[in-house]
């Protein structure tokens, strides 16, 4: 693969316009709910679907889990 080079220079960049920072606080990104462990026997071929599919989507099996059980709760509360 060729290595590009990027030539900076020191011209003018014409209009610039100033947007008002819209981004939320790095703490209100991270939503911190009340959690209790639980010790839980599943199926091995249950966690292997949640790990495989974590996998794809890069992110944690717990999390998905987590995330159906907690779903599965709202619509039933």
């Amino acid at each position: 693969m060729k290595k590009r080079t990027i030539k900076y220079t020191n011209e003018p960049i014409g209009d610039v316009q100033i947007i008002k920072d819209f981004l939320p606080s790095p703490d209100e990104l991270v939503l911190r709910e009340e959690t209790v462990k639980v010790t839980l026997a599943l199926t091995k071929t249950s966690v292997e679907f949640f790990k495989v599919a974590a996998k794809k989507r890069h992110t944690q099996y717990q999390k998905m889990i987590r995330s159906l059980l907690e779903q599965y709760a709202e619509h039933y509360s």
